[in-house]
């Protein structure tokens, strides 16, 4: 569900030896200027315990001009990594976060950055996630965070935690979506070159991998035909039959491929579609149920209030700017 006020400043917390990847991206979403494309501007710094020079992971030197105090005044704070499990966080890091979440922040945590999440007591008897290598350590130091390890990032209202490096792009674009809308986070995921959306849910990694064989061409054939005709009935007979494969083994190679069964697929793309269309065209819910394969508005809405917690009407008002 959308914030009331979507948030503005955003504060990225640095530590001697924090991942640059993850610091990267968390600028390169919120510190990038797109105002002049139609985009929301963000007011974002990078913060350490004391202004000065922080070395990243790869020996980067990066000057810090932002200490605590900003972080604690943040909007959105920003935990990319925590290099040693063995270390605690300082009590001053500490402070600052739970400062900012008691000032109503929204604090973000990616990767081993989790852990500084956990040092500070706000996941307490919350769910979360980590780097999937991270997860075991995590789970025997606070045993009273409910880890869902397998996940690439878990919604906890204002307390968001994404799995490994990359996974940060997913938050990034997942927090741009929730707070300001589909619109604006595809928008930013073309100008980054990545995939708009992948599900939370969706696992960390995959296990057994696609033998290679002709079945990943057949498989991307196939989902593009889905996506472009999503307002019709699709069954997963009717896309094993276009993959020439039986649908048992239609649903296997399609999961090793997307992390999604091909029903939880269809309905997460469904989903999106009908937030586009709500956000940006000029039709009635009946009709963006139709173009978007639910059929009804009822349909529409009970997932909608299902997988997005309001009604397709409340989306569309809460970003009419979209528009």
């Amino acid at each position: 569900m959308a914030a009331t006020t979507p948030f503005h400043s955003v504060a990225a917390y640095a530590f001697p030896g924090v991942g640059g990847f993850g610091l990267g991206i968390v600028g390169e979403v919120f510190g990038c200027d797109r105002t002049g494309r139609g985009l929301p501007g963000f007011d974002f710094a990078v913060c350490a315990d004391q202004p000065g020079m922080v070395r990243t992971d790869t020996g980067l030197a990066l000057h810090i001009e932002h200490g605590l105090d900003r972080l604690a005044a943040a909007d959105l704070v920003f935990v990319t990594c925590w290099e040693d499990l063995d270390q605690k966080p300082s009590d001053a890091v500490l402070d600052a976060i739970r400062a900012a979440y008691d000032n109503g922040a929204i604090i973000a945590a990616n990767c081993s950055g989790t852990y500084v999440l956990a040092a500070s007591g706000l996941l307490d008897g919350r769910r979360a996630t980590t780097h999937w290598r991270s997860a075991g350590v995590l789970a025997d130091l606070f045993p009273a965070v409910r880890l869902e390890p397998e996940v690439l990032y878990v919604d906890e209202g204002r307390l968001v935690t994404g799995a490994g490096a990359a996974a940060g792009i997913d938050v990034c674009l997942y927090l741009l979506r929730r707070e300001f809308g589909a619109t604006v986070a595809n928008a930013v995921a073309r100008d980054m070159v990545v995939p708009p959306h992948r599900a939370g849910g969706q696992a960390q990694y995959v296990e057994n991998p696609i033998p290679d064989d002709c079945d990943d061409e057949r498989l991307s054939g196939v989902i593009a035909w889905a996506l472009a005709n999503l307002d019709q009935p699709l069954s997963v007979d009717q896309l094993a039959g276009r993959a020439l494969m039986s649908p048992r083994s239609f649903a296997r190679h399609f999961k090793a491929a997307t992390g999604a069964t091909p029903h939880s697929w269809l309905l997460g793309q469904r989903l999106h579609r009908a937030e586009e269309l709500l956000e940006t065209a000029d039709m009635t819910v009946e009709e963006v149920a139709r173009r978007a394969g639910f059929g009804t508005a009822a349909a529409l809405r009970e997932q909608f209030v299902r997988r997005r917690g309001v009604p397709p009407r409340d989306y569309r008002r809460a970003f009419a700017t979209a528009r």
